[in-house]
């Protein structure tokens, strides 16, 4: 039996959460300043934490902070003041992965849930059974299971244990994510949150006694492959998710744009809705959902791991190469005489046709008609990074709306 599941988008920014929420969000997760694993997202100040909070609560949406470092002793003090002052905010949960983070998050709120992150790795129904004994009430499988092993899992754990599980994005080349790639290359440790992403550069093995003789890499029969996996996309598999006992659909991407939270977040929100009304309505917009998730920035996709063990093939890059179809461009803010505040991302020009991205689905093609600085002085484009200014196109449009422009398809 179909169970009702959650769509767990992720934050890196105020801005992207309130897009993930407006755009069709069930729950977001975010990190701090500190002990997350995403130290190079922009993350979430104190003051702009409890803004998040609030506003998300106010959609009925829940909040949840990740707390997933692997903690050396010299964290421990600080983590403690931390989940002192997270337990002032109330989020709905907190992402742990090191077993003494959990002990001080339970001492010191333990009011809100404790979620077990994927770095924990989370393999057997038994790992399950042991963290809900120790009081965590929700576990994220690790990225190396398959779909008949998550139902099996469900089928030996309490059923007020919830199963939050990835369903998009990058495939991190490490067993459930814990890399030790980027502190060997760069000293930037990846278990601390600081990754460098040296699984996304290029590489060939060569023997060290044979110069120029460039060597296959080979996996083990744990199948675990390595350097630059394509994306995890399960859009077409809605369905087996959705019977599989999982609670939580997880979205990767907490270092994303704006413009590709809305765009995910939007896709999925509708592909779920439409199969739970129909069956037979989701499968008619499949090539809705297809054309909506490259629309952002594209990497060749795979199922990862949830049908068995993927081959070669199925997983691996032959180029790390993006092609991108759209550019980000700001979001609506509020209206002045018929103008839209926005805060610009990317160059656009008066004439342009740009498009705005709206939570509903709809796609409406516009001319930029007039770009106006705070001050009201005309300009012909908006060249400079994050400037404020107030746009008229021609029509009314709905704060937090996006704006985005098309480009040619090419390879970069």
């Amino acid at each position: 039996m179909a169970r009702h599941p959650e769509l767990l988008i992720p934050a890196s920014s105020l801005e992207v959460l309130k897009t993930a929420v407006i755009f069709g969000a069930d729950a977001v997760y975010i990190g701090g300043e500190a002990f997350g694993l995403r130290a190079k997202a922009k993350n979430f100040s104190k003051e702009d934490m409890e803004e998040g909070i609030r506003f998300a609560h106010e959609h009925n949406v829940k909040v949840y902070v990740t707390a997933n470092i692997l903690a050396h002793n010299s964290d421990l003090d600080g983590a403690r003041e931390y989940f002192r002052e997270l337990g002032q905010m109330n989020p709905d949960g907190l992402i742990i992965a090191d077993p003494g983070m959990f002990v001080l998050a339970g001492e010191e709120c333990p009011h809100i849930e404790r979620h077990i992150s994927t770095q924990a790795n989370n393999t057997n129904y038994e790992t399950f059974n042991f963290w809900h004994k120790l009081g965590a009430t929700r576990v994220v499988s690790a990225r190396e299971l398959s779909l008949e092993e998550i139902r099996e899992i469900r089928s030996h754990i309490p059923d007020d244990l919830e199963i939050e599980t990835f369903i998009h994005g990058a495939m991190c080349i490490s067993y459930s994510g814990r890399c030790l790639l980027s502190n060997y290359f760069t000293g930037r440790d990846a278990n601390r949150g600081a990754c460098t992403h040296p699984c996304r550069w290029k590489y060939s093995v060569v023997e060290e006694t044979r110069p120029g003789e460039y060597m296959p890499v080979y996996e083990n029969e744990r199948g675990t492959y390595i350097f630059n996996s394509k994306d995890l996309c399960m859009i077409e598999h809605i369905p087996e998710i959705l019977n599989s006992g999982i609670d939580s659909l997880k979205i990767e991407g907490r270092m994303k744009t704006a413009l590709y939270v809305a765009t995910v977040a939007r896709t999925y929100r509708k592909a779920i809705d439409d199969y739970q009304k129909d069956p037979a309505l989701y499968e008619k917009n499949m090539p809705w959902y297809l054309e909506q998730i490259s629309n952002c920035t594209y990497r060749q996709f795979t199922t990862g791991f949830f049908f068995g063990k993927p081959s070669d093939e199925s997983q691996i890059y032959d180029s790390n190469t993006y092609v991108k179809e759209y550019t980000y461009l700001g979001i609506i803010g509020e209206e002045r005489d018929g103008t839209y505040r926005i805060e610009q991302r990317n160059k656009f020009s008066v004439g342009e046709k740009i498009e705005v991205m709206k939570p509903n689905g709809e796609n409406v093609e516009v001319t930029v008609k007039r770009i106006l600085t705070e001050d009201g002085e005309e300009q012909e484009s908006a060249p400079h990074p994050k400037q404020v200014l107030y746009v008229d196109l021609g029509i009314q449009v709905d704060p937090y709306d996006i704006l985005r422009r098309q480009e040619p398809m090419e390879k970069v």
